[in-house]
């Protein structure tokens, strides 16, 4: 059974319909890609179910039972994080500080009353969760805003699964990096999904799709339109399902 299941998604802005009925599954452990043209509803429906935006009709059911999903607090409280292409770091704390942004561990007694954190504590868990993954930082001391792409990227994706304990929504993590962070931020990927987590990635690059992935579902118009096994699919077909020359009843 899937972890998450979307079924019949509406959502519309005055004339213009984003999403038409739309479905979307997401398994546990395994990458998810959602691909299409722009305009197809892929970051409209990831922020219906991240809970940052309502949806007009349909349901999403998580772990077998049907939920409403009004918040992004709602949704971390499910297991669910999001990262999206602008990250949301603060360039002027440090990787520990952004790790813990909102989630600060407070010393015990009066001071911790008095909001003087734990940073030994932040310090050690955050060590543990770059490990964890591999991910790549230069330093815990400096802003993040004085570091590179990719490591920004690393620190975003930490956090995320530091968090999360079902399914993490990835909107375009490599559309700014070069190749060798774009290699590492895929390994990072591959690493949370390892841990068992739901990893939905939307991307326009179809390699990096087809390498990191493990199921690709296709959107088009405010719809899924297919859904292939990475393996058993190829670009030319994946970009003529996106824009409508394939047969769709054949792909689905």
């Amino acid at each position: 059974m899937p972890i998450l299941e979307a079924r019949g998604i509406v959502r519309t802005y005055g004339q213009v319909v984003a999403l038409d009925g739309c479905d979307f599954d997401v398994e546990a452990g395994e990458v998810t890609a959602l691909i299409g043209d722009n305009g197809a509803g892929k970051s409209t429906l990831i922020k219906i179910l991240a809970g940052t935006e309502p949806g007009e009709g349909g349901t999403v059911t998580f772990l077998g039972e049907e939920v409403h999903i009004a918040s992004p607090h709602q949704a971390r409280a499910l297991g669910i994080e999001t990262v999206y292409q602008d990250l949301a770091l603060c360039p002027h704390l440090d990787p520990v500080n952004n790790l813990f942004l909102g989630r600060e561990i407070k010393r015990r007694g009066l001071l911790g009353a008095l909001g003087f954190m734990n940073r030994k504590a932040m310090r050690e868990q955050s060590i543990e969760a770059f490990n964890d993954l591999g991910a790549t930082v230069r330093t815990l001391t400096e802003p993040v805003g004085t570091m590179s792409g990719g490591q920004k990227q690393s620190i975003a994706v930490a956090r995320a699964s530091a968090w999360a304990s079902k399914i993490i929504f990835l909107d375009e993590p490599t559309a700014a990096l070069g190749v060798v962070q774009t290699h590492n931020v895929l390994e990072l990927i591959k690493r949370v999904r390892d841990k068992g987590i739901g990893v939905v990635l939307i991307s326009h690059s179809m390699p990096e799709v087809l390498a990191v992935s493990d199921n690709i579902q296709v959107m088009r118009r405010g719809r899924r339109v297919a859904t292939y096994e990475a393996a058993k699919t190829n670009i030319e077909e994946l970009v003529a399902t996106m824009t409508g020359k394939f047969d769709e009843g054949a792909a689905a």
